[in-house]
């Protein structure tokens, strides 16, 4: 069993750890003991997550003597809504959570998202804990205090900041997942590497494919990923400016996510996926890199059995220009001006207005063939 690495997110009154190692959850009680003022904490979950998991967490909470009750919500996308919010909320107030107790959040980036958001606007904010159990929840979602929900109009427009107590993400959990979903939790791996550090892309490059079959190595793919995201995110919490780096990818596949309703056509980690192909794509449209670097990244995408164009979502998928009008739901958007994270090599990403309607169509109509 690998050691428990810790990342510390020292925001102030706000700071919190991020705890990452094996068995993690059969420890909860333990670490989770000492946020609690009273030995009592909500669970909210999901249906498949909580057929795996649910029940030793709560073991391990009643070994410690915590008692806990459970609310187990759909699986997928379509749970971040109004109804599921209000289920969400109604039903922690029915518990009687206060503003000192403690919900836990057990489950994939969904969850994380919708219940934390939950706690944030119940009785104007009471603490969270983020057991992520997928791996693009581990990497992404747990982190940061991006809470929310999303509408008709585009994804996780309706939300608010609010940092958790504390992560456990428990890397062993992460065998539970299917191939599919492993994989699409590691587009937003592979993202870090191509945002801002070349070195670790280059480290993925050689390992990736052993992150599943390798403990030690999964876990340093996520400890690493955590770091980079605490680090922009102590400069930028509330995105004014870097933090938006962290979206490469998302304004492409956020509106390919809306245009097949948050369904199983495609899964968020694959929209992240093809839109960071299409971004390198772009940039190298427009001269900002070299013609190897979306190669490189497309090779890369295909090492990992990842999508990487339009033509590999199925289904109809609407028009360019109606994909063009999704994206100008982006929350990147100021003054109606689209704005992408585009790169100008592997590693170095910056968000730039400066896009031509012209090559963002043409970029969108090669990537349908």
């Amino acid at each position: 069993m690998t050691e428990t690495i810790t990342v510390h997110v020292p925001l102030d009154d706000r700071a919190y750890d991020v705890r990452i190692g094996q068995g993690l959850i059969q420890d909860a009680g333990a670490q989770i003991g000492p946020f609690l003022q009273r030995s009592r904490v909500a669970i909210v979950t999901d249906e498949t997550v909580s057929t795996l998991h649910l029940e030793p967490l709560r073991a391990a909470l009643a070994a410690a003597g915590i008692a806990s009750e459970a609310l187990v919500l759909p699986a997928g996308e379509a749970t971040k809504s109004w109804p599921h919010l209000t289920r969400c909320v109604e039903w922690l107030l029915e518990q009687r959570i206060e503003r000192r107790d403690i919900v836990i959040a057990l489950g994939g980036g969904v969850i994380g998202d919708l219940v934390g958001f939950a706690a944030a606007i119940l009785r104007r904010g009471v603490r969270f804990v983020q057991i992520p159990t997928t791996l693009l929840a581990q990497v992404d979602s747990s982190v940061g205090g991006k809470t929310g929900i999303n509408s008709g109009f585009g994804k996780n427009l309706i939300g608010a900041f609010h940092q958790p107590a504390l992560v456990l993400a428990d890397v062993g959990v992460l065998d539970t997942l299917s191939e599919r979903d492993f994989h699409a939790g590691y587009g937003e791996v592979m993202k870090y590497g191509l945002l801002g550090d070349a070195d670790f892309f280059a480290w993925l490059e050689t390992n990736a494919t052993q992150l599943r079959a390798d403990m030690a190595l999964r876990q340093q793919a996520v400890a690493h990923s955590v770091r980079m995201k605490a680090a922009i995110v102590l400069r930028d919490e509330t995105e004014q400016g870097e933090r938006a780096l962290l979206n490469l990818g998302h304004t492409f596949g956020h509106a390919l996510e809306a245009a097949t309703g948050y369904s199983d056509r495609l899964l968020h980690g694959e929209g992240v996926a093809i839109g960071c192909a299409l971004a390198f794509d772009l940039s190298a449209r427009m001269g900002l890199c070299s013609q190897e670097e979306p190669g490189r990244v497309l090779a890369h995408l295909r090492q990992m059995n990842l999508p990487a164009s339009l033509s590999e979502i199925p289904g109809e998928l609407p028009d360019d220009a109606a994909l063009i009008a999704l994206m100008g739901q982006d929350k990147k958007v100021i003054d109606g001006q689209l704005r992408f994270v585009l790169a100008k090599g592997i590693g170095e990403s910056f968000v730039s207005d400066a896009v031509e309607s012209d090559v963002l169509a043409s970029v969108l109509c090669e990537a349908r063939r």
